[in-house]
Formats: structure tokens, C-alpha cells, sequence
């Protein structure tokens, strides 16, 4: 009968979290949707890519509708017979983005039964880690897969814990290889390796505990092959995603460098330091996981127009000089935002409540929780601050496997975002029932008085560091950057001095009337002047109310939109009616700014079907993807670009030369330039365009990378190709000669599939507008496979014999293939393991009254 009041109040406690998730995003009910910067890009982006599954039933693994064409790998490629996805889009039923809070408070829910096996200790501690402020403003910057992959954090590390800690090895291995999966498939790499940062320190944590004899060895053996072959088997079920990007990554900005520089070696993996670094968190900042708005809260945080037109009232008043002027603005980067970082949307804030329960829970907790929690939350919080503690980064920039792909160190935080909640359930479980049976012989019984004084001397020490902080906050804190120290006026900083320290006031005492309110409940419930459940329903409904009223200041109904803008979000006509949705919204303001713009290029596609690119000039060619939605673009917006790619943005558009970067978008086949201002736009054909591809027959040799790519802008590449030395002796008994009235001609494309006509007298080399990519590509000559070269750096080649010929090039990754094999052997392997582990657990478990063994 227990067992079934606890399955009601399981299933009670799901409904709870749905109702969360519907009440907190409730315009969904009305039928509006999110609006999100990083999937409107994502919808330009990937149009080609969602135009070809739509209109063919199948799959193109590559687009040129960025940056010249690359792999749709990480443009939202779905992968034949990937069955963990049917398993994933039945967690994600609800509309986004309350399926994601789902996800997130669900998730940690099976966490919390697993570690306390209490269902109202599991519900406060979803609520704790689901209402972390980072996740809904990554949710409102649309940052899907990172919260989807965060998501998935709890419940995997369920899986973990029920092998090394419950000793549930068939459960536990089914958890783990089950949630391994769908983290993977979440398809957010980088999440994923920091999460295993902090699961390397569980690891440790056994192996410790079987040194010093508190478990046994045979134990932890076990548990730790089963979870091997889970993580092996997780992984596998992925094997086409994880082959494909595994493939790709090699030849992107987050694989080997290819050019020699002062800042660069030639061979060398993983990106730049500086790049790298960027958003590194400032040491004092990571207070505002404690008071949000410690440094002022997001870049553009609530109240900041208001304060930029005090400021601009102040300098017309108050400036003297032109230069004055220029100081100012050089140096004011947001009137309310003042850490570390180049610009923040809002803080990681955990939650005042949150992280005073943790601070306690590592007096309360078990000691195979609370050492290892202690250690990866530490050591991702160093790691956080990136360029702000460079003895730790430079350390595993050099020496930790794969660390430097992955860019804005800030965002390790996530680690803390779960494991704070963890330890606040499980130090306020023991502090409300150490003296259970469920206690273990190597675990002392917290007597009431030390409960008492743990809770005194933590709850005056955080009340008084934050008294202090409110108190002599503008002498302790500053709150200015040392950039607006040394160029603002007086004047000004004053002004800013004080605007800021009145939100971090607010803040601060918020901070602590939440941190008194909870002592005083622990304290009362000590006393047993509380119950239990009245205590955990005060404490939660405290939380709740922190959490939601912050989260509302970043994700909140502004951000939800009618769905004519959200699914489609490049409009090219304006009318009252979309200005009267559009309203105050500054978003959608931004998008109808761009109606000409689209208006131009919806119109050069349409007049102009065949293949070519377009260099949009207006927008910011390489932050922007409506040029994409329409036609293939020279530019684009995406963080993992093919390397070759970004070298030849950095050595020719980061400065434009108006003699190098027409070369550059004539051998790019930019037919089209797209000129003017977003008000009136103008489209300029490009008759200089090299086209789709064209014959050469003088060849430069160069010796480096560097070489080739300078050579690029010297050279007339309709007449010259630039070809590495090591590519020479793919001329070994190819002789070329000029013909003037040699011809090759595009006939068919699709995105994965170009088909050319070719007629010449003589032998040529056929240079394909088309960027080199090493894996998957082929080259066939009248239907017979050949190989083919790099050219110009970043473009196909291939020796075409005189006379008429079909060419054709065929995008056909050998890792998809081999991939979905490797995805259905994995599967099936679970499936079965899983199988006979059901099976003997059955067959072992005791008979129950009246059951015959």
C-alpha cells in the first residue's frame, strides 16, 4: 500500500511539473512561440536543408547555403534508423518551451528518488535545479541543444548512482545506457564533456572509497564495468552523429590549424586561447549565483534605456569637448552590465535560497556525496573563470584531452546549476532525518545541537557577508569596470556608481530576507515548532518565488510572439496588420527593419533560379542568415565554420580591399552583391563571377598554406590555379593545354549532387566553385569514379580529359552508413543485456507470501 501512495505521489509530482511548465510559459496556450535569436538564424540557415527533407523524404548531409556549402552535421541533420529520437520526441510533447522545463524538472526528480528515495525531497530539488536562471536564458537566446543536453544531466547521473551507490546494477545499467543516448543524441558536445569533468570526480570518489575499504573492491569492479559497457553502448546508439561530427570537427575552426602565424602554429588543435577565453566569468562575479544582480544583472538588463537616457542627457549637459565624447562611448559597453565578460545576457544566478541549502548540505550531507560534489563544483568553478585564473585553464588547454574545442568557459557553470541542488536535498534530507534506519554504519547521526550550530554559524556568516556587502558595497564592489575608471568623467561614474549599486541593493536584500525566512523555518522545525512537510512546502514556496520572479526578468511573455513571426521570421512585405503584431516588441522590430532587404533578395531568387551566391554586404555578412533563407550566401552565422573557410574571411573580409575581396567573391561565384543600407538596398550583379566552375590550364605551385592562400588575391583565377606542392604529382602524366573555347557547364543541382557538361580540345583542369571538403565527396568522369585535388586553397579540381565528358560530384559519407549499423548493433545489444537482466532479477527475487519458488 506504501509502494502505491508513492507511485500516486510520483505521477502527482510529474503533473506538478507539467503545470509548471504550462503556467510559466502560458502564451503557448494562445498560440503564440518563442522567439529565439539563435533559431531564427537556425531557420535561414538550414532552409536548404529543410526544403530538401521536405521535398525529397530524405536526407542531404551537405548545404551551400552558408559560408560556400558544408556538412549540415550541426545545421540540424537527422540521421535514417536514429530510433532514440522516437524515444526523445515523446519527452518533448509539450510545446517549447515547456517541454525543455519539463525535461529539466523531471529529470532531476528521478535524480533526487534515486540519491534520497523521497518523493517530496526529489519535487523540492526539481524545482531548485529547474528554475536555475542560466537555463531560461539560454532558452531565450535559443540555445535548444544546450538545454537539452543539460537536461538530461540528472537523470543520467541517476543511472550512475543506482550501479555505484544503490548496487542496482540491471536497473542502473538500463538508466545509464538509456539517458547516455539521449545526451548524446541532445547532440551539445561540449555540455556533455563537462558534465563528464564532474563524473570523473564521482569515479574517483569510489575508487577512494574502495582504497579505504567503505566499499568493496569486487564492488566497485563491477559497477564500474557495467557502467563502461553503458557509456560504450550509449555512445554506440549514436555512432552516425557522433562518426559524422567526429569526421567534421577535423576540419573546422576547432580542428588543426592550418596556417603559421605570430598567434598560430601550423598542426595545431583546438581553437586560439584568446577565442577560447572570451567569456570567461569574473572571480567576483560568480557571486551572482548568490545576488543576480551583483554586477548589474544582463547587458541590456531591465531599466537600461532608461539609465542610457539619463546618461545622454548627463553628457549634453556636462561635456566639453568632442573627445569627451568619444572616451565615453569607447568605454561604456552597457549601463547596467559591469563583470568581466565582453557582454552577458544575465547572470547564472542558482538562487539565494538554493545556495545557502547547499552551503548547509555540505555540513549535512553523506560523505559519498558531499566530497566529490565539493571537488567538481570547485574545479568548474575555476574553470568558469577561464582568462581570470589562467593557471588552471592553461593546464588543461595543454594537457586535457579535447578541452580546447570548446569555446566560452562560463558556460561550465551548468556543472554547479545540478550539483548545488543535489547537495541542498541531501543536507536538508539528513538534516530533517539523520537518525532513519536508512543511515549507514560509516555515517555519524547529526545530533539536534549540531544541527543547530552548523545552522547559526552558516546562516550569520552568509547573512553576514551580505550585510556587509550591502553595507560597504560601493567601496568593496566598485561597480565600474576598469575601462570606465580610467575614461568616464567623473560625472558619469558617479551616476553609473549609484544607478548600479541601488539594483544591487535590491537584490542583495532580497538575498537576504530569502536566507532569513529559511533559517528560520529550519530553525523553528528543529525546535519542533514546524513539521517536515509544512517546513519543505514553506521552503520551496520561498525558492519558488526567488527563482520565477528573476527568470521572469529574461524569459517572460514579452518573449513569445505571434507564429506568422516565429515561423517565419524573414518577412518581405510590411502591412498594418503585422505592424500592429509587431507592437513595442524591439525583437520583431528588428526583423520588419529587414523586410527590404529580404524584399531584394526574395527577388534576385526569384528572377535567377540557377545556382550562385549572393554577398549581402548590409546586414553583417557573416553574423546573418536571411540572405541564406533565400539563396546561397558567401556569409552566414554559425560557431563551428569549416577552418579553411574562416582563414579566407580573416585574410580578406575582416579588412575589405577593393582590389583582393572582388577576386575573392569572383572565385566564390558571388553573381550577386547585395549594397546600400537596410532602407534601400540595392542588388548589384557581378559579371566578374568565375560561375560554377571553369577550365584553367596554368598552374601556380606553392610550397605553404600561407603562400596559397596570399596567392589568392594576386592572382586572375580564371586563368591560374594556385596548387599545393604536395598535390604535384596528381599531375604526373597530365599535360594541359589552353583552349580558348573549352566550355563546362552546370546542368543539375541539388545540394548533395551536381552534375556538369564539359567540352574541350585539349586537357584542363576544371576548378568547381564548390568548397574542398576531404570526406564524403566523389568524383565521377562519365560514370567512372576519379580523384580530385584542392585548389585555390578551399576549392575542388579535378583533371578533365579533352573531348565531351559528364562530371559529376555525389556527397555520399561512408560514416553515415557505417554509422547506422554500429546504431543497431548497439541497440540491440542493450536491448538484450537488458533483457537477461530482467530475466535473472526476476528469477532471484524472493517469493512473496503465497508464491510457490
Amino acid at each position: 500500500m506504501l509502494k502505491n501512495k508513492n507511485y500516486i505521489f510520483i505521477a502527482a509530482s510529474l503533473l506538478v511539473f507539467v503545470i509548471l511548465a504550462i503556467v510559466y510559459a502560458n502564451p503557448v496556450l494562445n498560440g503564440k512561440q518563442l522567439f529565439q535569436h539563435d533559431i531564427v538564424q537556425y531557420r535561414g540557415g538550414a532552409k536548404e536543408l529543410l526544403d530538401f527533407r521536405a521535398n525529397n523524404g530524405k536526407e542531404t548531409y551537405w548545404s551551400d547555403s552558408m559560408f560556400g556549402g558544408m556538412p549540415t552535421y550541426q545545421m540540424g541533420a537527422q540521421f535514417r534508423g536514429d530510433l532514440i529520437r522516437s524515444v526523445d520526441d515523446f519527452f518533448m510533447l509539450l510545446p517549447k518551451p515547456a517541454n525543455y522545463l519539463f525535461l529539466l524538472f523531471s529529470g532531476f526528480f528521478l535524480l533526487g528518488l534515486v540519491v534520497v528515495r523521497n518523493w517530496k525531497y526529489a519535487l523540492l530539488g526539481a524545482t531548485f535545479f529547474g528554475l536555475s536562471t542560466y537555463f531560461y536564458i539560454a532558452l531565450a537566446a535559443g540555445h535548444n541543444g544546450k538545454i537539452h543536453t543539460v537536461a538530461y544531466f540528472a537523470p543520467l547521473l541517476a543511472g550512475v548512482l543506482l550501479v555505484y551507490v544503490r548496487k542496482k546494477y540491471v536497473l542502473g545499467f538500463i538508466v545509464t545506457t538509456f539517458f547516455m543516448a539521449l545526451q548524446i543524441f541532445a547532440n551539445h558536445p561540449q555540455m556533455t564533456y563537462y558534465f563528464f569533468i564532474a563524473l570523473g570526480f564521482l569515479f574517483l570518489s569510489e575508487f577512494l572509497r574502495a582504497i579505504l575499504k567503505k566499499i568493496s573492491w569486487k564492488h566497485f569492479g563491477i559497477s564500474t564495468g557495467i557502467l563502461a559497457v553503458a557509456f560504450t553502448l550509449g555512445i554506440g546508439m549514436n555512432s552516425q552523429r557522433i562518426m559524422a561530427n567526429s569526421e567534421y570537427i577535423k576540419e573546422t575552426v576547432r580542428g588543426k590549424q592550418i596556417l603559421n602565424s605570430e598567434n598560430q602554429a601550423n598542426g595545431k588543435s583546438g581553437m586560439d586561447k584568446e577565442s577560447m577565453l572570451m567569456w570567461s566569468y569574473g572571480k567576483l562575479e560568480t557571486l551572482n549565483l548568490f545576488i543576480p544582480r551583483l554586477m548589474g544583472g544582463g547587458s541590456q538588463e531591465e531599466g537600461s534605456e532608461k539609465m542610457m537616457g539619463d546618461i545622454q542627457e548627463l553628457v549634453r549637459n556636462n561635456a566639453t569637448s568632442q573627445e569627451e565624447v568619444n572616451n565615453i562611448v569607447k568605454a561604456l559597453q552597457s549601463p547596467t552590465y559591469w563583470g568581466d565578460q565582453p557582454g552577458t545576457s544575465g547572470p547564472a544566478y542558482q538562487g539565494a535560497v538554493v545556495i545557502f541549502l547547499a552551503i548547509l548540505g555540505f555540513f549535512f550531507a553523506w560523505k559519498k556525496y558531499k566530497y566529490w560534489i565539493f571537488a567538481a563544483s570547485v574545479l568548474t568553478i575555476f574553470l568558469a573563470w577561464g582568462s581570470n585564473f589562467m593557471f588552471v585553464s592553461n593546464f588543461f588547454i595543454d594537457f586535457v584531452p579535447f578541452y580546447n574545442k570548446f569555446r566560452a568557459p562560463s558556460s561550465i557553470l551548468v556543472v554547479v546549476e545540478l550539483l548545488f541542488p543535489l547537495i541542498a536535498i541531501i543536507g536538508l534530507y539528513r538534516f530533517f532525518n539523520s537518525d532513519e534506519k536508512i543511515e549507514t554504519s560509516e555515517e555519524n547521526i547529526l545530533t539536534a545541537e549540531y544541527k543547530q550550530k552548523i545552522l547559526i554559524y552558516v546562516s550569520s556568516a552568509v547573512l553576514g557577508i551580505t550585510l556587509i556587502l550591502l553595507l560597504f558595497g560601493k567601496s568593496l564592489l566598485g561597480f565600474h569596470t576598469d575601462i570606465e575608471k580610467t575614461y568616464l568623467p567623473p560625472y558619469l561614474m558617479d551616476y553609473l556608481v549609484d544607478a548600479r549599486y541601488k539594483v544591487f541593493q535590491i537584490d542583495a536584500l532580497k538575498a537576504i530576507l530569502y536566507v532569513a525566512l529559511t533559517a528560520a523555518v529550519l530553525y523553528l522545525s528543529l525546535k519542533k515548532k514546524l513539521s517536515q512537510n509544512l517546513a519543505l512546502i514553506m521552503i520551496g514556496l520561498i525558492s519558488l518565488f526567488d527563482l520565477w520572479t528573476v527568470n521572469k526578468r529574461y524569459l517572460n511573455n514579452d518573449n513569445f510572439v505571434d507564429k506568422t513571426f516565429a515561423l517565419q521570421p524573414f518577412q518581405t512585405e510590411t502591412s498594418d496588420l503585422l505592424i500592429d503584431k509587431v507592437g513595442d516588441n524591439q525583437n520583431l522590430k528588428s526583423l520588419l527593419n529587414n523586410v527590404n532587404v529580404n524584399k531584394t533578395l526574395e527577388t534576385i531568387a526569384d528572377k535567377d533560379k540557377t545556382h550562385y551566391r549572393i554577398f549581402n554586404n548590409i546586414l553583417g555578412t557573416f553574423s546573418e542568415t536571411n540572405t541564406s533563407y533565400f539563396k546561397s550566401s558567401i556569409g552566414g552565422y554559425h560557431a563551428v565554420k569549416l577552418r579553411r573557410y574562416d582563414d579566407l574571411i580573416n585574410a580578406y573580409f575582416s579588412t575589405l580591399d577593393s582590389i583582393k575581396t572582388p577576386k575573392i567573391l569572383n572565385l566564390l561565384d558571388a553573381k550577386y552583391l547585395v549594397l546600400g543600407t537596410p532602407e534601400k538596398p540595392q542588388a548589384v550583379p557581378n559579371p566578374e563571377s568565375n560561375g560554377n566552375a571553369w577550365f584553367v590550364s596554368n598552374l601556380k605551385f606553392v610550397k605553404t598554406p600561407n603562400e596559397e592562400l596570399n596567392s589568392l588575391g594576386e592572382i586572375d583565377s580564371k586563368k591560374t590555379a594556385v596548387i599545393s606542392d604536395s598535390d604535384k604529382n596528381y599531375f604526373d602524366g597530365k599535360n594541359l593545354a589552353k583552349d580558348s573555347t573549352a566550355i563546362i557547364n552546370l546542368t543539375k543541382y541539388q545540394p548533395n549532387s551536381l552534375e556538369y557538361k564539359t567540352q574541350s580540345k585539349t586537357p584542363q583542369l576544371a576548378v568547381f566553385s564548390e568548397i574542398y571538403y576531404p570526406e564524403g565527396w566523389k568524383m565521377f568522369i562519365d560514370d567512372v569514379e576519379v580523384p580530385y585535388i584542392k585548389a585555390d586553397y578551399l576549392l575542388r579540381a579535378v583533371y578533365v580529359p579533352a573531348g565531351n565528358h559528364t562530371v559529376q560530384m555525389v556527397f555520399e559519407p561512408k560514416v553515415i552508413a557505417t554509422g547506422k549499423i554500429i546504431s543497431l548493433i548497439s541497440l540491440l545489444i542493450f536491448l538484450i543485456l537488458s533483457g537477461l537482466g530482467i530475466y535473472f532479477v526476476y528469477r532471484k527475487r524472493e517469493p512473496r507470501s503465497g508464491e510457490i519458488k
